[in-house]
């Protein structure tokens, strides 16, 4: 089974106190090269980029990258994220959002994920939004609803980090929340995941520790919810930042471990695609973790996880479209 691979190309992140922004602004050209390198002789690729829905604040978060469909060439996807961050939680006016991101995606928009980590409560996620769980499902069927009017094939789906916490009652109360509607509307739930970031795990116990999170959540996460095996999972964010203390080689050494691993399992767990975060770092001088999550530095040069991911694309991802 291949894996549809994807990487998010834009320099703004978020991490547990807000927004990050980069230190050097996306440049085009550059960030294209990266992708057609990556993607070689490859079908395709997806794009990840972020818009914010907040009817009640301005100015709204820009989206990020600030172009996509700029790097939408060479059967290139867009893989479109529509977070929900209105602070009263009210959501007049978030279907419309909704259904309007459908609408202008037009042929190259693959996927549409509904909100951003819904079971994280972190500022710069949509766990920590009002009312995040009704936005869910709400615009899960909203999106569905647009691309079947319109006649497109638009993957729909959701994201969450793994749950490590046996009390935690997200999954059970969208299994309560959630109707016929719902189900019949999701095509895939995504996971953010990254394994050896915020709790260190030695590099022999990295292919168990990532099947066992992977397991879980297909096995006992999303059946909880009612969501059935037959909706596919994908992981929407993984990556490894570099940095102080953080070597370049030991980025790509789990990259590799991650990817293979997920590969492994993609038949016996319904796995379709894979996502790095991110192209490129915030800012390779800054000492924060979260500034360094690129395969690339901040100016645009390779760290040794950049070809590494090259090559998995070359090896595990959808074969050439072949050409008469």
């Amino acid at each position: 089974m291949t894996l549809d691979f994807g990487i998010y190309p834009g320099g703004t992140l978020g991490d547990d106190q807000g927004i990050v922004h980069p230190v050097r602004p996306d440049a085009q050209d550059r960030i294209t090269e990266a992708l057609d390198t990556l993607q070689g002789d490859r079908a395709g690729l997806s794009v990840r980029a972020y818009r914010s829905f907040a009817a009640t604040v301005t100015p709204v978060e820009p989206p990020t990258p600030a172009d996509p469909e700029a790097y939408l060439q060479r059967g290139r996807k867009l893989d479109l994220v529509l977070q929900f961050r209105e602070p009263s939680g009210e959501l007049a006016g978030w279907r419309e959002f909704v259904r309007e991101a459908v609408r202008t995606g037009g042929p190259h928009l693959a996927s549409v994920q509904i909100c951003e980590e819904p079971n994280a409560d972190l500022p710069s996620v949509d766990g920590s939004t009002p009312h995040v769980m009704d936005a869910l499902v709400e615009g899960v069927v909203a999106a569905k609803e647009e691309a079947w009017a319109l006649d497109r094939s638009v993957a729909v789906g959701f994201n969450a980090v793994p749950t490590f916490d046996p009390a935690d009652t997200f999954w059970s109360e969208l299994g309560a929340l959630a109707d016929d509607r719902f189900r019949q509307s999701l095509d895939y739930v995504g996971l953010d995941f990254f394994p050896d970031v915020f709790r260190p795990i030695a590099a022999d116990q990295l292919t168990e520790a990532v099947a066992t999170v992977l397991t879980a959540f297909r096995r006992t996460d999303l059946r909880r919810a009612g969501i059935p095996d037959s909706v596919a999972i994908r992981v929407c964010e993984n990556g490894w930042p570099t940095g102080p203390g953080r070597g370049e080689q030991r980025q790509a050494a789990v990259l590799e471990t991650v990817v293979r691993t997920v590969a492994a399992l993609s038949t016996d767990l319904n796995i379709d695609g894979y996502s790095f975060f991110a192209l490129r770092d915030a800012d390779s001088a800054a000492e924060g973790l979260f500034h360094h999550f690129g395969l690339l530095h901040d100016d645009y040069t390779p760290k040794p996880a950049f070809d590494t991911y090259r090559r998995l694309i070359n090896e595990l991802g959808s074969p050439p479209v072949a050409t008469h």
